[in-house]
């Protein structure tokens, strides 16, 4: 990580919402694949707003009861977002964003 001074957050969605109310720079992302490639848009404004980044996920491999998770660091000072953060969430099962 950069030099960025925080309180660091985590918030847990299961399907597409906010992940901050209010600005917040995000760090890292951790997720659960679903058995379908998807994708995670990450938006400042809401679901209208400005797409800030989108990170394709891929073919989660679920066997015996196992679930394939990943994890993105975002590097330096991470992404900024003015607004809002707002995640919408396709094909994935669990996202955890850690944010400041």
């Amino acid at each position: 990580m950069g030099t960025y001074v925080s309180n660091v957050l985590t918030k847990r969605l299961t399907g597409t919402g906010t992940v901050s109310a209010g600005p917040a720079r995000l760090l890292a992302i951790y997720f659960v694949a679903d058995t379908t490639a998807g994708s995670i848009e990450l938006k400042d404004g809401g679901t209208g707003g400005t797409s800030k980044a989108v990170f394709d996920t891929p073919l989660g491999a679920s066997t015996a009861g196992q679930e394939t998770a990943y994890q993105i660091n975002i590097p330096g000072d991470g992404i900024r977002f003015e607004t809002d953060v707002h995640a919408t969430l396709t094909n994935v099962d669990k996202v955890t964003f850690t944010f400041g």
